[in-house]
């Protein structure tokens, strides 16, 4: 009876995953959710299955690695850009885009997307993609070289994966080295467990010599059911920040709230707060934003009122390492963020 059982499920999966082919997307933002929440559900349903018979006793390991196998990969939308799916065994799912080294989706085994897209968003690399967990390296805002550096905007090369991780590259390249020529190597690792997304951002000197600054951030843009039903909890009372919409350069204040709540434009670099939590009402659950290493501030900013962006959808809560870092030759430097659901 046990292999009966087992034999059904790999049947079972093998009819899934036949039957799910990823469609080709078009530019609008409906079509593209439609194509993730086929593979979501696929993944949903093998997770239903694979609960029912380990309630009796049977194992299904060899199933879930077909079923894994057959929904994750390099894959491509419509318009040539490549991506990572990512799926875990219990249905949870993430999506990391070459172009940028951008994750662009995280799913929970309930299927709740946590990372937004903006609906302007160009996914063609005719630009860096707006939305995601989008880098900003090796520069921050406005500077030197061009608006938040050049990361978002460079093909990454993939040095590993596995149907739950990828590991990602960026080497100088002559686009690169027109603007900042050091030499760096940067990997961006992203891994999916059950119960959380795992990033880690490693910032090499391979140099032999010469020393060099850099900023770092993960200008992450988190979905949310409306601002209204938002509340952003944190070490935020008592902090000083930078508000940049204030006068012309920016005014440094001091926040007396512990809930930040978005009723106005914002864009404010939040400095030595780096445990934000997003609570939506709307959704019932809250997502624990944790910087584990590297990530010291946090940036949060929304373009209240702007209905081509959608920004009533979404909000940046942003990891960043905004005091330049110097990092001499044959030195590295990490950023760690782990992203962590919960229920309210």
């Amino acid at each position: 009876m046990k292999l009966s059982f087992a034999s059904c499920l790999l049947a079972t999966s093998f009819a899934l995953s036949s039957a799910f082919v990823v469609q080709p997307q078009t530019t609008s933002a409906a079509t593209r959710s439609s194509v993730i929440l086929e593979a979501s559900r696929a993944a949903s349903k093998y997770a239903s299955r694979t609960k029912w018979l380990e309630s009796r006793g049977i194992s299904a390991g060899a199933s879930a690695e077909t079923e894994v196998s057959s929904t994750s990969g390099i894959m491509k939308n419509d318009q040539g850009l490549e991506y990572v799916k990512l799926v875990h065994p219990n249905g949870a799912s993430a999506e990391v885009y070459l172009y940028g080294g951008v994750v662009t989706s995280y799913k929970d085994a309930d299927g709740t997307e946590f990372i937004a897209v903006r609906p302007d968003a160009k996914m063609d690399g005719s630009k860096p993609i707006s939305g995601g967990l989008s880098h900003c390296w090796p520069q921050f805002g406005p500077g030197e070289i061009q608006q938040h550096g050049f990361a978002r905007n460079v093909a990454w090369t993939v040095k590993s994966t596995t149907p739950t991780t990828v590991e990602l590259e960026m080497a100088p390249s002559d686009y690169t080295k027109a603007m900042w020529d050091k030499q760096f190597l940067c990997t961006f690792s992203v891994t999916l467990d059950a119960d959380q997304l795992n990033t880690k951002m490693v910032v090499n000197n391979v140099g032999a010599e010469e020393s060099f600054d850099f900023q770092a951030a993960l200008h992450s843009y988190f979905t949310v059911s409306s601002l209204d039903k938002l509340e952003i909890t944190g070490s935020f009372e008592g902090k000083e920040f930078l508000n940049k919409l204030v006068g012309d350069g920016g005014e440094m204040q001091t926040e007396t709230r512990s809930t930040i709540t978005i009723t106005e434009e914002y864009d404010r670099v939040y400095k030595g707060v780096n445990d934000p939590v997003l609570k939506d009402a709307g959704t019932g659950k809250a997502l624990n934003v944790v910087n584990e290493v590297g990530w010291e501030d946090t940036v949060i900013w929304n373009p209240y009122g702007n209905e081509g962006m959608g920004y009533n959808n979404f909000v940046c809560v942003e990891s960043v390492k905004f005091d330049p870092v110097t990092l001499a030759a044959g030195a590295s430097w990490e950023g760690v963020l782990v992203l962590k659901p919960e229920s309210l």
